[in-house]
């Protein structure tokens, strides 16, 4: 027999083709390239082993026997093999391969007559990756959510009752999620034999007793999985399921479903113990899932890397890139240098997606930086590569700087490199954010900008407001529903109780009205009956439409709470623009009355004070008018008690370096940290910039703090120690 040297990968991501001549991936999957083929596209001994060098590869995948291009970003290099060469390959004895669509003809025919689920080797073959009854199932879950605390914990179904005898799946839309999940738990308990053989028990046992490094442990158990005892279906069935319960494990939040829990569901239907056995504890099929599950929920989630290019791009034209290429990597805005993981997060904390900055490699290699993205409300890590003076994401390298790079994909997609990030870099994070935020430069430029971002958060926090009464409104209705449903639960089983009842008492009654010939009396029983039959099919039509009318409007809910979600990165960034606009205007000394005509606040007390060209008169100058020192929240709330809107006081916080202002609005007390920071006394960041507390004072005499808090349309007009004007 004539063979050729080749190679081995192992697929780590899935990948789903996009062209003709590419294949299908799933983790796990080994992909066999010929050495010959490599060598053809000018690689040399050696290169190999580093596919994400490589770039497109052709192969073949050992599970589908497709033959063609797969990404080499996708995959870890495994080893050399000897290929057999096909022209001198005898035929080797194998069974013949079920006639397309044969096997699920079958199937369809044997739950059509009622007849229990055959074993997984009949349910599907390659390229499927699990049965069609499973795929289905577990599809219909996702698309509902997962994220249900009754997910996979309730029992008595009507959709699980019907599978008991027929296993058709029909029009799955009508169910809900927890409907799905009992099915689904269904199909395992079903299975004429379990996912994981019997026959691979004491291997699985050993690594679980030897092994107690958690992800060892996993590595080892996944091994034992491809010994040539477990069929390649049940291998593919339970890849299947690990990559679904791994998903609803992420949502343990919401679902309580952590991986022990979802090994006391799955782990007995999975790994069936046979009957009493002295070395296996009734924890063992627990322990086993829990294991595979447990370091999937420790690793942080990883987008696949970077598609190389196919083709790869043309190198952006000097021309269309000069201002950018024009700009040292070291004055460009977006890059920020050495600075850490934290202080990135808290840059990028609440900006809408497509926000980004550059910063230097946590590697400190010379030359290699890491791009941070905001994408789909997260925090997205992208290497930056450098090899030869050449920068980019992934081989080929085709950039020339990293400015070149970061200049191209403000223009381009992202999409270009990874589907998952199909966006471009918008917003960069400026290094100079406080000096260049404000691009006009005029008062009146800067006044009527601040009316715009002023309008858009208006507007915004308008259309958020809405949202969240109906959102509020929806939620309290759906509680109210499932309680009815619940109550509609209790109903049917007492009448289903009262209607066995009758049934047992009346065969008799019926029996002897019938040998005494009272006709009238055994007609009465039976459309006693008949009501009360029809009574139950009623409640249960009540309760069916009350269940539908429930889904529907959860998923409205659902799509509420989303809406909400992504207006609320957008308030932030509106509301941080509008503050620095304020700030500068304050800076460069815009009077009160003319900001708060740009915000459109009206202060019924701005005419009483426009006048007062003294400013040496007010009692604000006079410390011992509002500083009461180191008193309580209580006792300030008792000196303020019954004082008009406006007045105030400033005292020692409980929180250690800090002051309180409390002061009355609407008639309330309310009370405002005051922080002393190294550039002043302040609020907020970034209007830290009062040199004594005096200052502070005498600023918001006349400007209002609603710039701080909606709820807060007040200024500190009223020292609570001041003496009340003459009258």
């Amino acid at each position: 027999m004539g063979s050729t040297d080749g190679f081995q990968y192992r697929a780590l991501y899935p990948y789903r083709k996009e062209r003709e001549e590419d294949i299908d991936l799933l983790p796990g999957d080994i992909l066999v390239v010929s050495k010959g083929a490599l060598q053809a596209l000018g690689f040399k001994d050696g290169d190999e082993q580093t596919p994400n060098q490589i770039g497109w590869i052709l192969g073949v995948n050992e599970r589908t026997k497709q033959k063609g291009d797969f990404p080499g970003t996708y995959v870890e290099y495994v080893g050399p093999v000897k290929i057999s060469v096909p022209s001198h390959r005898p035929r080797v004895q194998r069974p013949l391969p079920a006639t397309p669509g044969a096997s699920g003809c079958r199937l369809q025919e044997a739950l059509e007559q009622g007849s229990p689920l055959p074993d997984l080797q009949e349910q599907f073959s390659p390229p499927e990756i699990a049965p069609p009854l499973l795929v289905k199932l577990v599809e219909a879950i996702e698309k509902k959510g997962t994220d249900s605390e009754m997910l996979y914990r309730t029992s008595g179904s009507e959709l699980r009752q019907a599978l008991r005898t027929d296993w058709t799946l029909g029009d799955l839309e009508p169910f809900d999620v927890h409907s799905l999940g009992e099915a689904l738990r269904g199909y395992l308990q079903d299975l004429p034999c379990p996912v994981v053989p019997v026959s691979v028990h004491g291997d699985i046992l050993r690594v679980l007793q030897e092994i107690p490094q958690p992800e060892n442990c996993r590595k080892q158990l996944l091994l034992a999985l491809e010994s040539p005892a477990v069929p390649l279906q049940n291998t593919l069935t339970l890849q299947f399921l690990l990559r679904h319960l791994g998903k609803v494990s992420q949502q343990a939040e919401s679902n309580n479903l952590h991986p022990r829990a979802l090994g006391e569901i799955f782990g007995p239907l999975l790994l069936r113990l046979p009957g009493a056995s002295p070395e296996l504890s009734p924890d063992f099929s627990i322990l086993f899932l829990e294991m595979l599950l447990q370091t999937k929920e420790l690793e942080p989630e990883q987008l696949p890397p970077a598609l190389p290019p196919k083709p790869p791009k043309p190198k952006p034209s000097a021309a269309s890139l000069a201002n950018g290429n024009s700009v040292p990597l070291q004055d460009a805005e977006w890059y920020w240098g050495d600075i850490s993981r934290e202080e990135v997060n808290e840059k990028l904390r609440d900006t809408p997606d497509g926000t980004f900055l550059v910063r230097d490699a946590s590697s400190k290699i010379q030359g290699e930086y890491t791009l941070t993205l905001r994408k789909g409300g997260n925090n997205k890590l992208i290497k930056i590569f450098h090899r030869e003076g050449k920068y980019g994401f992934s081989e080929p390298l085709t950039f020339g700087s990293v400015v070149e790079l970061i200049t191209h994909y403000r223009h381009e997609s992202l999409a270009q490199y990874n589907a998952k990030l199909d966006t471009r870099l918008l917003y960069p994070i400026s290094k100079y954010q406080q000096d260049q935020v404000v691009k006009e430069d005029s008062v009146e430029a800067v006044g009527e900008q601040l009316k715009v971002y002023h309008q858009q958060y208006q507007d915004k926090s308008w259309e958020y407001d809405l949202l969240y009464e109906e959102y509020t409104r929806t939620s309290q209705e759906l509680q109210m529903k499932r309680t009815a449903i619940e109550a509609f639960n209790e109903t049917i089983k007492i009448f289903e109780e009262q209607c066995q009842t009758q049934e047992k008492c009346s065969k008799e009654y019926i029996e002897r009205f019938r040998r005494e010939g009272n006709e009238k009396e055994v007609q009465r029983i039976l459309m006693n009956s008949e009501k009360l039959k029809s009574r139950i099919t009623e409640i249960h039509d009540s309760k069916m439409k009350l269940e539908q009318d429930l889904k529907k409007q959860a998923s409205e809910n659902r799509e509420i709470d989303k809406r909400m979600n992504s207006l609320k990165p957008d308030l932030m960034q509106l509301r941080k623009l509008r503050d620095q606009y304020l700030v500068w205007l304050t800076q460069k000394g815009a009077r009160q009355k003319k900001i708060n005509e740009w915000l459109g606040i009206k202060n019924e007390t701005e005419d009483q004070y426009s006048m007062m060209d003294d400013e040496e008169e007010l009692p604000h100058h006079e410390e011992r008018t509002w500083y009461v020192g180191k008193i309580n929240r209580l006792q300030a709330e008792e000196m303020l008690c019954g004082k008009r809107d406006g007045t105030f006081l400033i005292r020692e916080s409980s929180q250690k370096g800090c002051y309180a202002c409390s002061v009355v609005v609407d008639g309330d007390t309310k009370h405002c940290v005051i922080y002393k920071t190294a550039t002043g006394y302040g609020f907020a960041e970034p209007y830290n910039l009062y040199a004594s507390l005096k200052d502070l004072v005498l600023h918001y005499k006349h400007t209002s703090l609603v710039q701080h808090n909606d709820s807060l349309n007040v200024t500190l007009a009223h020292p609570v120690l001041s003496q009340p004007p003459a009258r």
